[in-house]
């Protein structure tokens, strides 16, 4: 009898370059949890959805500039095509939209399924995001030259909370910017690790890590996240701190 996956979500990804996918994510966890069913993914080839022969998905904009832009049309057939009673959420790759985060990351991994948008040139028509309702996301404030490898990282960040994708959930607990929102390391980096050997080059990993104490373990591990989030990410130990600190 063969055992149902514990979860499972599919990603429906239109983009130009459908043969990208599903690239890095077909390795290591990830890849182990595709195998195991756990989660799908289809990668679209939009061009396959134009209407003349010469398959033209852009056009030059209005106004005038540089760059050349998806046509409302084409993207627009392309999503009606493969929209289904489960995608609840379609996801524009664009350096303008919302910063993604752990918290958007945990949140999306409840879905059922995500339709994920890559553009290439100079984006999308807005049209096609208003009559959706698209949700614009972005890694941060800079700029690729497609939407496409924004789509496999945030693919992989959603994963990690899919239910059985970690071989142990207990790798959730501790991480970077926490697992939920009351999370004692929610808006704080992660802590150093150590291993084997306990003295390499003169550097000794802290005693207080051989001591098998746990709590004073979970203290100092807790204490380091701390001082390291002030030192490398200011802005998110101000939260940290506004948040203990109302």
């Amino acid at each position: 009898m063969i055992k149902k996956p514990q979860t499972s979500i599919n990603f429906k990804i239109l983009t130009l370059f459908p043969e990208i996918f599903p690239g890095i994510l077909d390795f290591s966890i990830t890849g182990d949890a595709l195998k195991n069913g756990l989660w799908t993914y289809e990668a679209i080839n939009i061009r396959d959805y134009a209407f003349d022969a010469r398959k033209t998905v852009d056009d030059t904009p209005y106004g005038g500039s540089a760059g050349m832009i998806l046509k409302a049309d084409v993207v627009a057939h392309a999503i009606e095509k493969n929209l289904s009673p489960k995608t609840k959420k379609i996801i524009y790759l664009s350096p303008r939209g919302k910063v993604f985060n752990q918290q958007l990351a945990r949140k999306l991994a409840q879905e059922d399924e995500i339709m994920m948008l890559c553009a290439r040139y100079e984006g999308l028509d807005q049209r096609v995001i208003d009559e959706f309702t698209i949700e614009e996301i972005s890694l941060g404030d800079f700029v690729l030259s497609g939407g496409e490898i924004a789509c496999l990282a945030i693919i992989d960040a959603i994963l990690r909370n899919v239910n059985g994708v970690l071989g142990a959930q207990e790798s959730l607990l501790e991480e970077s910017f926490g697992n939920s929102e009351d999370d004692e390391f929610s808006n704080l980096v992660e802590y150093p690790h150590f291993t084997r050997p306990a003295i390499w080059r003169n550097r000794q990993v802290p005693e207080i890590l051989l001591s098998g104490h746990h709590s004073k373990i979970k203290q100092f591990r807790l204490q380091q996240a701390k001082e390291y989030t002030s030192k490398l990410r200011p802005d998110l130990y101000e939260k940290f701190l506004k948040k203990i600190i109302p």
